[in-house]
């Protein structure tokens, strides 16, 4: 049986004020190599590997079977080897890129014959949110909703070459289900409007390349301030100002900082580095490009 090959990136979601709806890939990755096999066979290496399940539980196998289940078939047993290089529970998309790997490895199996789009929709309904997952099968900044239909819509853009983004990771994990479950159930329409203000003039910010619209296009109402007490030093890591600090955000739902800049002032992220030392907690700067692609799927010639 052939080998095959899905590289899925890491993923940054909401960048402040864009909350469920705006993402990046980053150029870390899950690598995953399945065939078809006579029995399921799952093996790990990589960062985390110990936290990655090899059994049935395991997300990407999980996923593969829901996808088959969805189409009236049922998933083939797989060997799948694991190599992950994406932080687990840091805010990195960690899920995000096992639920496509997931997809992906179901369509390859069944011979489903989706494009990137559809696969795109198939994880967003599993994931139940759009931004990771269309990162991760777009790559580079997505805005992405799901409209009226259930149907996921996304489009990209580039980060303007001027600017360049990090990725700072404390030594503690924050889940992801704490992190939801602190925010409100509704929100009043003059943090509505300050958010939508924002996350527009962020977009358009990054489309033109604009350097004006920082810091204040990265300001948000509608998840940082709730998550504050989750994550030690988080309120002064987002009021962080500095020449060359373009600003900061909690990487999806935390605790990772997201850290924009212009390059050649990559030295910022010690600034926010400085303020978890100060908090009690090491860290760790990954500056990670944006992926200018999003999965990759290639098969292995002898």
């Amino acid at each position: 049986m052939s080998w095959f090959t899905v590289r899925t990136p890491a993923s940054s979601a909401n960048l402040g004020p864009g909350f469920d709806a705006l993402g990046l890939a980053l150029g870390i990755y899950l690598t995953c190599r399945f065939r078809k096999a006579e029995t399921l066979v799952i093996g790990a290496s990589g960062r985390d590997a110990s936290s990655i399940p090899t059994g049935p539980g395991n997300m990407i196998w999980q996923t593969a079977a829901a996808v088959a289940a969805n189409q009236g078939a049922v998933m083939p047993p797989i060997e799948l080897r694991i190599f992950n290089d994406i932080p687990i529970g840091k805010g990195l998309g960690s899920s995000a890129a096992a639920l496509t790997a997931g997809v992906v490895i179901a369509d390859q199996a069944l011979g489903l014959g989706w494009k990137p789009l559809r696969i795109l929709d198939e994880a967003a309904r599993l994931e139940g949110h759009p931004d990771n997952v269309a990162a991760c099968i777009l790559g580079s900044i997505v805005a992405a909703a799901i409209d009226s239909g259930g149907v996921t819509r996304a489009v990209r853009l580039d980060l303007p070459r001027r600017f360049g983004v990090a990725v700072v990771i404390p030594d503690f994990d924050l889940p992801t289900t704490l992190a939801r479950s602190v925010l409100p159930e509704s929100y009043s329409r003059a943090d509505a409007v300050f958010n939508v203000q924002r996350a527009a003039l962020l977009i358009a910010a990054l489309a033109a390349g604009s350097r004006s619209a920082f810091p204040a296009a990265l300001e948000d109402r509608f998840h940082q301030p709730y998550r504050i007490p989750l994550v030690p030093g988080l309120g002064e890591i987002l009021k962080l100002r500095a020449p060359g600090l373009l600003g900061c955000a909690l990487s999806g739902a935390g605790p990772s900082i997201l850290v924009f800049y212009e390059r050649g002032s990559e030295e910022v992220c010690g600034l926010v580095r400085q303020i978890f030392r100060l908090r009690g907690h090491e860290s760790e700067t990954l500056f990670a490009d944006i992926a200018d692609h999003g999965f990759e799927l290639t098969e292995e010639t002898a």
